[in-house]
């Protein structure tokens, strides 16, 4: 416990002065939510439909910053310490692979609860976006999304040679990611054959789920999604800790 917490301060010291992390993680998210609610304003998602394009939306803004810490935030620093050989002085301290990659799960998961307040505050701030009563389910919805992604990160950060093998998987997988999951373009315009190759994508089950909770859809609307989530989350994180590479 003693070794989490001294690592867990150092880390958290650290990301916030990453100013990369601060924009992507945090301020990039809170930005667009603005630019979507002036553009959409208060028009129906569609024809009768009892909620707006803008609170359809919101499930997919707030997952910006789940995407920038966990397919970003986590395996590059991880990597940037493997490449420097800090992980090798790790090896021979009581800070084990499983309680370094905890301390960056925290870390990074207390940076996207930041983003996440700042979409909810200017939402509801400016264009009157309300939770309403499933407060409690969105959130555990995106605590599924959140783990479920960065057990992806997790395992990038723990199977990469070197930095520039990261860099190159973490592009792979953010950006593809962040413009066809439905997080930046709306997943409901996109023609037919993107959606279906863009369903292939974890983060765009993920932005499913988050819809569903925000707009307090049936449960079977979103089963699928949380049983794809949970399925990322068991094996992802297994396999991060069983390869886990210190050099």
């Amino acid at each position: 416990m003693k070794a989490f917490k001294t690592l867990f301060v150092s880390e958290l010291k650290l990301i916030i002065r990453d100013c990369n992390t601060i924009f992507f993680g945090v301020g990039f998210s809170a930005v667009l939510a603005v630019i979507l609610g002036l553009v959409m304003g208060d028009k129906p998602a569609f024809e009768g439909a009892s909620y707006t394009m803008f609170e359809q939306s919101f499930g997919a803004v707030a997952s910006i910053g789940i995407a920038a810490t966990g397919l970003m935030g986590v395996p590059l620093a991880l990597s940037d310490y493997r490449h420097r050989k800090i992980l090798r002085r790790f090896k021979v301290t009581p800070v084990s692979p499983a309680i370094l990659l905890m301390v960056q799960l925290a870390v990074n998961f207390i940076i996207s609860i930041i983003s996440l307040i700042g979409v909810y505050g200017v939402s509801a701030l400016f264009f009157g976006f309300r939770l309403g009563e499933n407060v409690g389910g969105f959130l555990l919805a995106y605590l599924i999304v959140l783990l479920s992604v960065f057990s992806i990160g997790m395992l990038v950060a723990s199977v990469s040679p070197n930095m520039k093998a990261a860099e190159l998987l973490c592009s792979i997988l953010y950006f593809p990611m962040l413009l066809l999951s439905g997080a930046t373009l709306p997943y409901e315009i996109m023609p037919k054959v993107l959606q279906k190759a863009s369903d292939i994508l974890p983060l765009t089950q993920g932005i499913k789920l988050l819809k569903g909770a925000a707009l307090g859809l049936p449960a079977e609307n979103v089963l699928a999604p949380i049983i794809i989530m949970l399925a990322f989350i068991v094996i992802c994180a297994a396999i991060s800790v069983r390869f886990f590479r210190w050099e």
